[in-house]
């Protein structure tokens, strides 16, 4: 039998609150496989550093790192709260272990389910058809426009003051000035390019033609950072010469996401473009409620909902726990590809079967999707759904 140990970061608002719900598919997961968790809570974030003047307990970076086979996390960000350096109170955690850990590729799968409707102009409609959007932006994840943070971020998770960028002078430029590196490497952009492609392989395909497709989003015409990224990116797609490539600005491709999503296979992107363009994804899919994602590297992983801390929705049972549940199952995916455990991506492919069904019945959604139901009743509904199909995969097997 095999046995994980996880690293659970609840953190502020609404972390909590969805990351109960993901305690239940762990639960369900426990009593219906073979596979035994080890689950460590860490309190973390803007409140607990109101209270403790800490941003998450001693030596939890040293666990995360040395002990726990996967992290997942549930949401940072207190509103007023920062450290006495200006930084997000929280930063620690999230910024430090993506830094701390090497976790550089942010890894975002938009997908439509049958049954999403989208909020616009006030009403719920159906504006893209769901076999049309299936695609995985991954974004650098350790250098570009935050490098300064995440290096900051991760000298303070290992136990230091925080690390500063050597200042600059900008001729022409009066007064008070403000600035961020952004340096962008061969060695981190070779990293992720080959990733996105290495992960073309593993999927079907753009909805459009099936052809595998990864796409170069840069802003290479302006930027010295982004004309190395896009050498970079043709000389590796040399490699895989089965593949099908294409490049935009990302200007441009903002307009295309929403205007031809079907085209679009896997894209890769800098760091703070990447950023920005996730979430715009994120309506193609019916919003944040249901966006999940993956912080990889070569031997660490952390799974969280893109979705902020929300504080306004802190503990009223409205959020919409989709996007921290299929994050569960990223992780659990995650866990089958690096252990070789075929449970585990049993797992992951019945907890998004299990999400689909709720999705499509439609009796069971929250108020982002139209519906009226609670946190807590669609992880329930979730949970329940996925206890009848590992039960069934297990009775045949």
């Amino acid at each position: 039998m095999a046995s994980y140990t996880l690293a659970l970061l609840p953190g502020d608002g609404i972390g909590p609150d969805v990351m109960v719900e993901a305690e239940k598919i762990l639960d369900v997961i426990e009593n219906e496989t073979p596979i035994a968790l080890e689950r460590n809570l860490i309190p973390c974030g803007g409140q607990y550093y109101t209270e403790t003047g800490k941003e998450w307990p001693e030596g939890s970076f040293v666990f995360c790192r040395d002990e726990a086979d996967a992290i997942l996390l549930g949401a940072i960000g207190w509103p007023g709260v920062v450290t006495k350096d200006g930084d997000l109170a929280g930063g620690e955690v999230i910024l430090g272990l993506r830094s701390g850990l090497d976790l550089y590729a942010n890894v975002r799968p938009i997908r439509l389910y049958d049954g999403i409707t989208h909020k616009v102009h006030g009403q719920f409609t159906q504006m893209w058809s769901p076999g049309l959007v299936d695609m995985t932006i991954v974004r650098e994840n350790t250098e570009g426009l935050y490098y300064a943070l995440l290096k900051r971020s991760a000298d303070k998770a290992r136990g230091g003051s925080g690390w500063e960028p050597d200042s600059m002078e900008f001729p022409g430029l009066d007064g008070e000035v403000a600035w961020d590196p952004r340096p962008i490497s061969r060695k981190g952009s070779e990293r992720v390019i080959r990733y996105a492609f290495e992960l073309a392989q593993r999927r079907n395909g753009a909805p459009t033609d099936g052809k595998r497709r990864v796409t170069c989003v840069d802003k290479s015409n302006v930027t010295r950072g982004c004309q190395l990224f896009r050498q970079i990116f043709s000389e590796i797609s040399g490699e895989f010469t089965e593949t099908e490539t294409n490049m935009a600005y990302i200007d441009a491709f903002t307009m295309w996401l929403v205007r031809n999503p079907e085209e679009f296979d896997v894209v890769v992107t800098p760091n703070m473009f990447g950023d920005i363009c996730t979430d715009l994804a994120s309506v193609l899919q019916g919003g944040m409620g249901i966006a999940a994602s993956g912080n990889i590297g070569d031997h660490h992983a952390m799974f969280e909902p893109v979705h902020g801390s929300a504080p306004k929705y802190t503990g009223q049972n409205k959020t919409n726990p989709i996007a921290m549940i299929s994050s569960v199952g990223m992780m659990f995916d995650w866990l089958g590809e690096t252990k070789g455990d075929a449970d585990c991506k049993t797992i992951a492919t019945l907890i998004e079967q299990a999400i689909a069904e709720i999705i499509s019945d439609g009796s069971v959604l929250t108020y982002d999707l139209g519906g009226t139901s609670g946190t807590s009743e669609v992880g329930e509904a979730i949970s329940t759904a996925l206890g009848i199909l590992l039960r069934q995969h297990y009775a045949v097997a």
